[in-house]
Formats: C-alpha cells, structure tokens, sequence
C-alpha cells in the first residue's frame, strides 16, 4: 500500500505543538488504517523508527498521534513536512 494514501496531512494546532516534548507528531489518516498500517506508512514516508500509535476520531476524520524513538528529532521531521 502506498503510505501517501494512507496519510492525508500533518494536524497542527498550539495542542499538538506541545506534543513535539514528548517526541510526538499528530497526523489526519484514513479512516480505515488500523495501528500498524499507520505505524508502516510513517516509518516509509518520514524514515524514522516508531514506537507507538494512538489513534481517535472526530469532526475533521481519524487522527493519529505517533510517538517517535529517542533518537529522532522530532523538530527536524516537524521542519521537513512543514508543521513550521
């Protein structure tokens, strides 16, 4: 599966900017991608390693909040896909 359909867009409000402490990023997804196919999807189009997904509907669509490893900055992939 090609992750850019599975991906929609980075969500950016002042929440989820406090998110980038705890080495987390926000995403809008598709409604049917389940944990591991957003866990894939993530690691295929950002290139860094995933610990955890968190997922949770609401009026915008399915979100999913994905914590990255220690090692990566999470500013630099922030930077990358243009939440700054």
């Amino acid at each position: 599966m090609n992750p850019y359909n599975i991906i929609r867009h980075p969500f950016v409000t002042e929440k989820t900017m406090n998110l980038l402490e705890d080495n987390k990023l926000e995403f809008i997804v598709v409604r049917w991608a389940d944990k591991p196919t957003v866990k894939r999807a993530v690691e295929a189009l950002l290139g860094a390693k995933v610990v955890q997904v968190n997922t949770f509907h609401d009026k915008e669509g399915k979100h999913a909040i994905v914590k990255f490893s220690k090692e990566t900055k999470v500013e630099d992939l922030a930077t990358r896909i243009g939440v700054f």
